[in-house]
């Protein structure tokens, strides 16, 4: 029987993960955890046999992740991808030019003491750009705002959940793409049509004021009402100042978008 290769890295420190091929088992799972400097090296070894290779891959992830907020708060994201031996590899540092998918556990723009610098990320210009411009034509929004609530939610990942259970694109909660029409959150243009609109209702309540728009986008409306502005919570007011920005660099590239 032949093992496949999954690495996990954090840090820049890179452990490996071997599974043998096929279905796996409880009986044994050994988890080996080493702290080096800022980053822990986890090593889990399944074998045996077991019905779901999923419920192993899933408890990879929860278990890097509860290591790495032990180290790193400012950590909250895994990332999974090939490299270029063919691995598959898991990682809480975002790969470079390589094609990767994003697991994230939190609010993209939310994480208060974040390391990114917003005025100077990468954004996103084309992706889903008729999607964003159909939809904001139709409820009459600035796409450029569109684009800058999508990169803050979800980073452009499509199949972004939260731990509180908001999905997709603009991470639309259960029960409020529900009232919006929107029967799969994780299908990109339904969300993106239904998460429109509810930024639409959001910037008509407020008479046009995007920072309100969006506290009322990550709070809540009530919250807005409740502190007569935007909450004193501040992962509310680094998220309405990081839209902001991305509102306004994506603003410059409009014409790009048409």
């Amino acid at each position: 029987m032949k093992n496949r290769q999954i690495s996990f890295r954090s840090k820049g420190i890179d452990s490996d993960f071997l599974f043998q091929n096929g279905i796996y088992n409880y009986e044994r799972i050994l988890v080996d955890v080493k702290y080096i400097e800022l980053g822990a090296l986890i090593k889990v070894l399944l074998n045996k046999k077991f019905k779901y290779l999923r419920f192993s891959l899933l408890f990879i992830l929860a278990t890097a992740v509860t290591f790495s907020y032990a180290f790193d708060k400012k950590s909250a994201n895994i990332y999974t991808y090939k490299s270029s031996s063919g691995v598959t590899s898991f990682s809480d540092i975002e790969p470079l030019d390589v094609n990767f998918s994003r697991y994230r556990f939190d609010c993209y723009a939310c994480e208060v003491d974040s390391l990114i610098d917003w005025r100077k990320a990468k954004l996103y210009l084309q992706l889903y750009r008729n999607d964003i411009n159909t939809a904001a034509l139709k409820y009459d929004i600035d796409p450029a705002f569109v684009r800058a609530v999508i990169h803050a939610e979800s980073h452009f990942n499509p199949q972004a959940v939260s731990k509180q259970g908001a999905q997709g694109l603009m991470q639309l909660m259960p029960a409020t793409a529900n009232e919006l029409g929107v029967r799969n959150s994780l299908s990109a243009q339904q969300n993106i049509k239904g998460g429109v609109k509810h930024l639409a209702r959001l910037l008509k309540k407020y008479k046009g004021d995007n920072k309100l728009a969006s506290a009322a986008y990550n709070a809540g409306e009530g919250a807005v009402k409740r502190y007569g502005g935007i909450p004193p919570y501040k992962e509310t007011q680094v998220y309405v100042e990081r839209v902001g920005i991305l509102h306004q660099r994506y603003g410059r590239f409009s014409h790009l978008n048409k």
